[in-house]
């Protein structure tokens, strides 16, 4: 079983989240009343969409992690899931994520239609905008 699969099987049985095709179109996703959450995209890479007031909050702590990777201005962070601890960092961020869009004020919902499938998944997520090494090779020169 990939680290992927692990997280999504753990995450998938919290009461707060439901599955679903991802909004970008690749991968599936899981989702809190209001938003979109995380997007798992591979075997190891996935998306997760945190508020902007809970990025710039934990900025520091998420850049220095190897397993994180920001894209400037996006709402989305990638998690490149490698082994348990990436998976415990991931479920960690993802307890962090769904505290910070129950908090969030209803003036920051992205537009949509009205209904149930209106989740605030800000467009574009980090799915082909990222690219991950793999960690060995990202210390070599």
């Amino acid at each position: 079983m990939t680290p992927a699969q692990r997280a999504f099987e753990r995450l998938q049985a919290w009461p707060d989240l439901s599955a679903g095709p991802a909004s970008c179109g690749t991968g599936r996703a899981l989702c809190s009343v209001r938003d979109e959450i995380v997007h798992f995209h591979s075997d190891r890479d996935v998306d997760l969409h945190l508020t902007h007031r809970a990025i710039q909050r934990f900025q520091y702590d998420l850049g220095g992690s190897t397993a994180i990777r920001l894209v400037p201005g996006s709402r989305w962070v990638t998690v490149h899931l490698d082994c348990d601890a990436d998976v415990d960092l991931l479920l960690s961020l993802v307890s962090i994520a769904l505290k910070a869009h129950q908090s969030r004020p209803p003036a920051d919902l992205a537009p949509g239609p009205p209904g149930p499938t209106a989740l605030s998944a800000p467009p574009g997520c980090n799915f082909h905008r990222v690219t991950v090494l793999p960690r060995a090779a990202a210390g070599e020169a």
